[in-house]
């Protein structure tokens, strides 16, 4: 996994916990750090976990045989 799909991991993780707060409990993490849900900042981060969406798109029609030659190349622990 390259180091962009990695980030893009993290900011989709950190988009479905904004998603689960909203959900549950009717609270925008990001709008309240950043100063509101129209604030430039806030829809900056909106748009970037948006993009991180679409990179990770990619990871779901990645050849299983590419993720197991992935697993087969990391060193076996014995």
């Amino acid at each position: 996994m390259s180091v962009i799909q990695r980030i893009a991991l993290v900011l989709t993780i950190i988009g479905a916990i904004n998603w689960g707060l909203i959900g549950f409990f009717q609270f925008d993490l990001v709008a309240a750090i950043f100063g509101g849900p129209g604030s430039a900042f806030s829809r900056t981060i909106y748009a970037l976990v948006g993009i991180a969406g679409l990179i990770n798109l990619g990871l779901l029609f990645k050849p299983a045989e590419e993720t197991a030659g992935e697993e087969a190349k990391q060193p076996e622990m014995r």
